[in-house]
């Protein structure tokens, strides 16, 4: 063992003092960089790193030039009497400057990791930036934050190059562990080199290792919260669940919203223009439920997030209760904590370091008592039949105590709004039925405007009186569901309302259309459109007749058949037999009796397509 530890304080004090500033300035930086959409990123982000690139020496010579005599910061300090070329101040700049780029990088690492629906969410729910950052972006990065922290202590307190260029090698003044090191093995010292070598070791691992112990920890207990909760996951909340699919004890709205003016509704008018997709739609809303349906990349979720205000439309104007949430003309754009939006998103986005009770009290204004935010807490845990589970976290909760949660965390603040996207895509079809009921339930009661964005046309019928038919960004169809499933504009449209059978189609007269795919001339009840493209009729019209002399009836041979648990699919081929599996003209969907009955009659059948059925599209 030496006889002087200098070394020893002097790595400690310099590593210390240089991790204590990089965690600060590297987290900042991190911060800052990671929503920075400025020119010269890419400089920005080199000369961050370029310490951990460059070797440790030509670092020090930098440093040296910037904080020697002639340098622009020595001849700053020269007239204060201030110097750090060859002080510990000059080593724990060194040490700051190599050991900053790690703390940045992980850091950035750890705040890229988190979902950015948390941060659009806490944005509509009326957080500031401010109050993202200390409460959601600093606590979920905590884990990568303390692994770059502990990173940046060992990477200063392990220094050597950078350091003799800046503050030298004067032992009991800026010797550090690792220069101990050099000049004991340099001078033939070796049990001193070994002493110093130990050292640094045992003080570089401890801190690793005591970070890893924690993080141990910390998935431990959340594993065993997961297990705990994992008998009863589908219990108290989903059991209300089960009550709700009899319709007796549906959710009522959470609050009543305020409106700012007589003008109630949504009105949107925008386009968005994106690399190979341009959004254009122009539509309002009132009270009761819009659903936007369309398939994947039509625009549903870009315009639900253009009207919270996280994305920003190219041009246009967005309206809400008299108020302009945005207008490109007069330059309004508000930020998504003053639209009053709820947002649901499709993984609902509860913050996982919050409990059920911290999720939905989130976006209560201030100002509230302590007696108030209990009695409110309270009735929505009663209203979602989320009783006694206010102190779990989202990962103790099932998918549909999650969802709940999220919903009742949309409408604690009463918004004026309420955008719901793809709200039970997470869920299975026993407990998506359930949840549907509790959705359909709740916005019945809620006075506000809703928007449903699903692409599944079952769930969009049962859910929304009127819908918003979405392609590749336009409006295809707008109007009352009864009028877009009877009436369907397009093929598209059709298309998306579930009709299986089509074939292009020209008039022959005011009441006959000529199937060209089918080969048949058809008598049609609707009125002729003036551009007729396609005729088509839905798989459960399609009826198998004893009466080959009725209108629109054809023989047909059976192709093949796909079954589901109640219905069977017959693909038919009309006029004579098929050539192969896949040679038809139309799907039929029969119930599995209608089945049992009709298999083992000979063939040919008769379909017959009935006028009132026949779907004219243009």
């Amino acid at each position: 063992m030496p006889l002087d530890l200098s070394p020893l304080w002097i790595s400690l004090k310099t590593s210390l003092l240089a991790t204590f500033i990089t965690f600060f300035f590297g987290i900042a930086a991190a911060y800052w960089m990671l929503g920075y959409r400025g020119k010269g990123k890419s400089l920005i982000e080199g000369i961050f790193v370029a310490p951990l690139i460059l070797p440790p020496t030509v670092v020090g010579f930098l440093l040296l030039i910037l904080f020697g005599k002639n340098g622009p910061l020595g001849k700053l300090m020269e007239p204060l009497g201030l110097s750090v070329v060859f002080t510990w101040y000059g080593a724990a700049i060194a040490a700051t400057v190599v050991a900053f780029p790690l703390m940045y990088k992980t850091a950035l690492g750890a705040f890229e990791q988190i979902d950015s629906n948390l941060l659009r969410v806490a944005r509509t729910l009326g957080a500031k930036e401010s109050t993202i950052f200390w409460r959601i972006s600093l606590p979920l990065a905590v884990p990568g934050i303390l692994a770059a922290t502990i990173l940046a202590f060992a990477r200063a307190l392990g220094e050597f190059g950078a350091t003799l260029m800046l503050a030298g090698n004067i032992p009991g003044q800026t010797q550090t562990i690792p220069m101990a090191i050099y000049f004991a093995v340099e001078g033939g010292a070796m049990n001193e080199a070994w002493f110093w070598a130990v050292a640094i070791i045992a003080i570089s691992l401890s801190g690793i290792i005591a970070v890893n112990y924690w993080q141990e920890k910390q998935d431990k207990r959340r594993g065993q919260g997961r297990a705990g909760d994992a008998g009863d996951a589908g219990g108290a909340g989903d059991a209300g669940g089960a009550r709700d699919a009899g319709g007796e004890n549906t959710v009522p709205f959470l609050g009543r919203p305020t409106y700012h003016s007589s003008d109630s509704g949504l009105f949107v008018d925008i386009e968005k223009q994106l690399p190979g997709f341009h959004l254009k739609v122009s539509f309002s809303a009132d009270a009761q439920p819009l659903g936007l349906l369309g398939g994947s990349g039509a625009g549903k979720s870009m315009i639900l997030r253009c009207i919270a205000g996280i994305e920003t439309p190219t041009s246009g104007r967005i309206v809400l209760n008299g108020r302009v949430l945005f207008d490109s003309q007069q330059g309004i754009n508000l930020p998504p904590r003053d639209r009053r939006i709820g947002f649901l998103v499709q993984n609902y986005a509860l913050f996982p370091h919050m409990t059920v009770a911290q999720n939905i009290l989130f976006g209560l204004p201030k100002g509230l008592s302590n007696t108030a935010i209990r009695q409110l807490l309270k009735t929505q845990l009663t209203t979602v039949q989320l009783e006694g589970l206010a102190e779990r976290y989202p990962h103790q909760l099932s998918g549909g105590q999650q969802q709940r949660v999220a919903l009742a965390r949309a409408l604690a603040s009463q918004p004026e709004a309420l955008l719901l996207d793809e709200p039970f895509s997470a869920l299975d079809t026993h407990l998506r039925s359930q949840l549907e009921q509790q959705m359909v339930g709740t916005l019945a009661n809620y006075e506000g405007v809703t928007l449903f964005v699903t692409h599944n046309m079952e769930e969009a019928y049962r859910v929304c009186p009127n819908l918003l038919v979405l392609e590749k960004g336009k409006a295809v169809h707008y109007g009352t569901k009864y009028e877009i499933f009877e009436h369907p504009a397009t093929v598209s449209v059709a298309q998306l309302t579930g009709c299986k059978n089509f074939s292009r189609a020209v008039a022959v007269t005011s009441q006959q259309v000529k199937a060209i795919d089918w080969d048949c001339t058809l008598r049609v009840m609707e009125p002729m459109p003036n551009t007729l493209s396609n005729v088509g009729i839905r798989a459960h019209h399609l009826m198998i007749s004893n009466d080959p002399h009725q209108e629109n009836t054809f023989e047909c041979w059976l192709v093949r058949t796909s079954e589901t648990p109640h219905r069977m699919t017959l693909f038919l081929k009309l006029h004579h037999p098929s050539s192969n599996p896949n040679d038809y003209h139309l799907q039929a969907e029969v119930f599995k009796e209608k089945w049992a009955n009709l298999k083992d009659q000979p063939m040919p059948w008769y379909v017959h397509l009935d006028p009132l059925r026949l779907i004219l599209m243009q």
